[in-house]
């Protein structure tokens, strides 16, 4: 193989050119990368101006409104009553600390105030004021004696028996029959809770044991300690008993807290250990609720 003459050329350089010829390939190339990232920084700093000017106007008046949209719905007010103006509400509409308080205090006096001129008496605001935001309030069309009765009377049988629940004065009352408004008298319990206990009864067709109630999302320990006291099963609904030993799997899916899964591990160990002798084999059905077993059971039969 022949070697390339011109190779052996480099050989015939001193060490000193050697390294200025280095030095010249190597300062050329970073002046090239130099120039490169000099152009295109001054692109980037001239792409603003390389938008047309119509396009830019444009764009301005779009934000211009947006912003103004914006400040409008910030600044909006809606009609309120204002006697059941907050804090938050009088600080937003201008009103001073002196003046909330005056409005506040009067109202914990159990009193209502019915026109723009009661209102100015009460606060002590200015005319200015009143004429900027005196537009908005909207008062109850009731006299201030008919809208106290009215209220007294519809909170006063509430509190008569809630006050009876509280002190545990009320008899047992049927679980199945309750209403979202006898259920809510329980201290803790509101409409969302009280919905969500009848719609669980309905699921079932009825609770057939009071312990269903601990199953009911969102109800704390004490809650479910308050309708124990109050609550009992005193209807029970009509359910017909599934045959343990005879029941498929569909079948058995339907009965409360069991579901497909449950369902095939039951009718597996049937099949595996033989006919079930007593409901307390169901212990052995792996991932079966412990908890809920027993009222599992009320759902099913073996027949001798």
């Amino acid at each position: 193989m022949k070697s390339n003459p011109y190779f052996y050329h480099w050989y015939y350089y001193t060490q000193a050119q050697k390294r200025g010829f280095i030095f010249v390939i190597f300062g050329v190339v970073l002046i090239q990368i130099t120039l490169c990232f000099v152009v295109y920084y001054q692109l980037q700093a001239q792409a603003p101006d390389v938008i047309p000017t119509k396009i830019q106007v444009a764009l301005q008046a779009q934000l211009d409104s947006l912003r103004n949209v914006d400040s409008k719905k910030k600044d909006t007010i809606y009609p309120f009553n204002p006697n059941y103006m907050s804090d938050y509400k009088g600080y937003f509409l201008e009103l001073s600390t002196a003046e909330i308080d005056r409005l506040l205090a009067f109202r914990a006096s159990k009193q209502m105030i019915n026109s723009t001129q009661d209102f100015q008496k009460v606060t002590g605001v200015s005319n200015e004021w009143m004429q900027k935001y005196s537009p908005y309030f909207v008062f109850d069309t009731r006299s201030r004696a008919q809208a106290t009765t009215q209220h007294t009377q519809g909170t006063t049988d509430r509190a008569v028996k809630k006050h009876l629940v509280d002190k545990q004065l009320l008899p047992l009352q049927d679980i199945n029959q309750a209403t979202a408004e006898s259920l809510q008298l329980i201290h803790g319990i509101g409409p969302a809770l009280s919905k969500r206990i009848i719609e669980d009864r309905n699921k079932w067709g009825g609770y057939v044991h009071l312990d269903q109630l601990k199953f009911v999302y969102g109800l704390s320990e004490e809650v479910i300690e308050a309708l124990f006291q109050q609550f009992a099963v005193l209807s029970t609904p009509t359910i017909d008993p599934l045959d343990l030993n005879e029941a498929g799997v569909n079948e058995l899916k339907n009965i409360p807290y069991l579901n497909y899964y449950l369902a095939r591990e039951i009718v597996k160990y049937r099949s595996l250990n033989g006919d079930f002798v007593n409901k307390r084999q169901l212990r052995e059905i792996e991932k079966i609720p412990l908890d809920r077993i027993h009222i599992i059971s009320l759902y099913l039969k073996i027949r001798n």
